[in-house]
């Protein structure tokens, strides 16, 4: 997980995923059936989100799931070490296009390798929203991951567990789909597990409802979605 820099304007030296908004090179790839594979079963739309995954993962944390287009085997450590050393940082600066670093390496996204996780959308009145769509992917293997030093500011291993007892604490700061998604990961004992319960989910959108209280603020959200409850105290008002 992310620390977000504290100069950001949303969520703000928060612990998060990696991840970002699709933009108008993920959707150029969408067109290139050539970049990556797994993806003859999706629409455009679930394609473009799941590239655009891809890419801010990669951007983010160094991370890249990804497979070679002449053998079809996924990329070792070691070759996206090599990638991210080379392309990372004129990438975040928007110096060269992740399409060109696919064609120019001979890489296929692994569009398959991501799993749809939850999709949450920001409550009604608020002064910047978000349509998002959370999936979970296992690791490649020795593919560590480190911050950006851009948008985030820190990087973590930490198991949901953790992550949701250091919210509890104020060791960290959780946005509240983080937390309910982490808790819900919580529930299973490893990654496999985990991948195994997200494919046989039936994602229900949310899109909480926000509430003044006499104590705070109060969320409600669909019981169907899965997160063991419907009304959830979120904190003081200022």
């Amino acid at each position: 997980m992310m620390v977000r820099h504290h100069q950001i304007e949303f969520n703000s030296g928060a612990l998060v995923f990696p991840g970002g908004s699709v933009d108008a090179d993920d959707n150029e790839i969408v067109a290139r059936a050539d970049l990556y594979s797994g993806g003859a079963a999706l629409s455009e739309a679930d394609r473009g989100f799941r590239i655009a995954a891809i890419r801010e993962t990669f951007e983010e944390s160094g991370i890249l799931l990804a497979r070679s287009k002449e053998t079809g085997t996924p990329i070792d450590a070691g070759r996206a070490g090599e990638i991210a050393d080379a392309h990372r940082v004129a990438l975040n600066e928007h110096k060269i296009s992740f399409l060109d670093i696919l064609a120019d390496n001979g890489l296929q996204l692994a569009l398959d390798t991501l799993v749809p996780y939850a999709h949450w959308i920001t409550p009604e009145g608020m002064p910047k929203r978000f349509d998002t769509w959370f999936f979970l992917a296992a690791a490649p293997p020795d593919q560590l991951g480190a911050h950006d030093g851009r948008e985030s500011t820190d990087s973590i291993w930490v198991s949901p567990r953790e992550a949701v007892e250091g919210g509890e604490s104020g060791r960290f700061k959780l946005p509240f789909p983080t937390t309910r998604n982490l808790i819900r990961l919580a529930k299973q004992a490893n990654v496999s597990a985990a991948l195994a319960h997200a494919r046989s989910l039936s994602i229900v959108t949310v899109m909480p409802v926000m509430t003044k209280t006499e104590t705070g603020r109060q969320l409600r959200i669909p019981r169907e979605a899965g997160y063991d409850g419907e009304v959830f105290e979120v904190g003081a008002v200022g």
